[in-house]
């Protein structure tokens, strides 16, 4: 029977608190892993021992190291190894250099050898390379997706009331979590613009959130934009201001990004590409009202009726000052790239016409997935050309998020999230986002772009199965190092077992579970599952590794998301995440993928 948890949890190496404890805390592991074995303490007087198993390559992994060496030989030469990776993980680009290089960085974190004098592998040091996600990680880290095409043919990686800190309703609004997101990646800030007097302010409208400044935003994104992807960056504006106010925004941002402002000098019948706006800055928002015009049309009718001189002198005045405001929130409709705005009609008509400029057209997740029971064609069309956002609905007062999968499927490019709302459905946002080195732009699938004839019907059910990926999980390791060892049970070493989900369209959606190993640090699973795809081009493999608890609910071990379609074949060392989507140190699992 598994033994009941403490209440209290340690702090994993990720955590901020780094004092005296740690450094003692790291000092006992240290001498109880030279024993070879961990001691627990029961009801303060029973001391139970467990031997620490030293981590063996799988049997899979010896017999590709046979395959790829002489025969009876023990090690590796780089050209053998430039063969494995070439034939067996299907990296076909490899050059000598480059496992010549592999060799040296292994041998030097394995043996400590500051002088490169060995020039081959053995077994441990291969095993220690395949575990090793910096040299053998499970997607590509660069960028490698066309970057030429529309901005409309890419789904863009996007937040949603980007300066909140916490929930919706009373957390402090900052600069904080605008700088927290352009360094993860993400592409498009969302920004709330209030009055106060002559100032302008960022804050969540008619809530108990405490504001911050416009300018200091915009300071925060100037600096920190292209700290993490060269590539565009969209500011999304809720604009309340008044015409004034508008004006004076239009100084500070042009003041603010000077050259790295793009706006085009007439209204877009395309978007340009992500290439051709790179280490640029875009606005997007509702054009200013058109009162404005109305309100010069009142002064030319004005002109027709006898005026005294007093009258025509506070006339002239009027007429100055509006001049001058006019021509403020022209200049502030000028620096607006992507037109946004709710269509004059219907939505369903909206999406049927075919417009002219291109435009952004917002919807929650509630209006999303009602139009998209009826209408899911006529969106994919939408998106073809033009820019669909689809957001939160006004209930997530948590700063929770709604499954991102729907939107994704009907050709949405910005699928706003709260990034401060952790929890399963950002995993999978995290997920998407690693895909073409993390740029905060990925390119949609062919099946979203073709012509309308072959244009992909989100609700078609009875889809060929199109590929079918085997997915093996042979074993994890690094909670030892990253964790104390109560962390998971004060009377035991972990009971570890391994979740594996399929997220895509509704016909490839799977859930698979491996066995539970018990009272192992190092658990070794060695199972296989397949899922078959019918749309690998949405879908998304996410792994969450729990730790059994009979009386209480299983803990966390960690997680991941990866998108399918960049996966890379054969054995691959796949990093684990906290619940926050921050990267532990030394956690990871050894798996292999294969698509057949």
């Amino acid at each position: 029977m598994k033994k009941s948890k403490k209440s209290q949890k340690g702090v994993t190496s990720n955590d901020k608190n780094k004092g005296m404890g740690k450094e003692k805390e790291r000092e006992k592991k240290s001498s109880s892993l030279e024993s070879g074995s961990y001691n627990y303490k029961m009801f303060s007087f029973f001391n139970r021992k467990f031997k620490i198993n030293e981590v063996e390559p799988p049997s899979d992994v010896n017999k590709a190291f046979s395959l790829f060496t002489d025969e009876g030989s023990t090690h590796m030469t780089p050209e053998q190894l430039r063969r494995f990776m070439s034939v067996h993980q299907c990296e076909v680009s490899t050059r000598l250099e480059d496992a010549q290089n592999i060799i040296e960085q292994v041998v030097n974190r394995r043996h400590h050898i500051t002088k490169f004098a060995r020039h081959t592998l053995n077994v441990e040091d291969f095993f220690h390379f395949l575990l090793s996600d910096d040299l053998n990680g499970p997607i590509r880290t660069q960028v490698h997706h066309d970057m030429s095409a529309p901005l409309s043919h890419y789904f863009i990686y996007t937040g949603h009331n980007s300066y909140l800190t916490g929930n919706q309703l009373s957390s402090d609004c900052s600069e904080v979590p605008i700088i927290k997101a352009l360094q993860n990646g993400v592409r498009v800030i969302e920004l709330d613009l209030w009055p106060s007097k002559d100032e302008i302010l960022v804050l969540h409208g008619r809530t108990l959130t405490t504001p911050v400044s416009f300018i200091q935003c915009l300071t925060s994104i100037k600096e920190y934009a292209f700290v993490s992807s060269p590539y565009p960056v969209i500011i999304t504006l809720e604009d309340h201001l008044t015409p004034e106010l508008q004006a004076k925004a239009a100084d500070m941002i042009t003041q603010t990004f000077e050259t790295m402002l793009y706006y085009p000098e007439s209204d877009l019948t395309e978007f340009p590409s992500p290439e051709s706006l790179k280490y640029r800055i875009m606005i997007s928002t509702k054009p200013p009202k058109e009162y404005l015009e109305v309100r010069s049309k009142d002064a030319s009718e004005d002109e027709s009726s006898p005026k005294d001189d007093s009258d025509a002198s506070e006339s002239d005045q009027e007429d100055e000052d509006f001049k001058s405001l006019q021509a403020g929130v022209s200049g502030y409709k000028r620096l607006i790239t992507i037109h946004a705005g709710k269509p004059k009609g219907s939505l369903k008509t909206a999406l049927k016409e075919v417009t002219d400029p291109v435009r952004r057209l917002s919807l929650s997740e509630h209006q999303l997935e009602k139009l998209a029971g009826s209408h899911g064609l006529d969106i994919v069309r939408f998106t073809q050309r033009n820019i669909l956002r689809v957001y939160p609905k006004g209930t997530r007062f948590t700063s929770s998020n709604y499954k991102p999968t729907i939107g994704w499927m009907h050709g949405a490019q910005m699928v706003a999230f709260n990034m401060q709302g952790y929890g399963k459905s950002l995993w999978l946002m995290h997920g998407m986002f690693r895909a073409n080195g993390g740029c905060g732009y990925v390119i949609k699938p062919d099946i979203l772009t073709r012509s309308a004839d072959e244009l992909f019907d989100p609700k078609a059910t009875l889809l060929p199965v199109q590929k079918t990926l085997k997915v093996k999980i042979y074993m994890g390791d690094g909670w030892r190092l990253d964790f104390k060892h109560t962390h998971f049970d004060a009377y035991s070493p972990p009971d570890f077992y391994t979740k594996i989900f399929i997220v895509g369209v509704p016909a490839d959606e799977a859930k698979k579970k491996t066995k539970i190993i018990e009272d192992d640090w190092c658990p070794v699973w060695d199972e296989e599952f397949s899922f078959p795809l019918t749309v690998p081009e949405l879908a998304l493999l996410r792994i969450e590794v729990r730790e059994y608890d009979i009386s209480e609910k299983d803990d966390f071990g960690g997680q991941t998301c990866l998108p399918v379609p960049e996966l890379r074949t054969g054995f691959r060392s796949v990093p684990l995440h906290d619940k926050k989507g921050v990267k532990h140190k030394n956690v990871r699992l050894l798996m292999r993928f294969e698509f057949v």
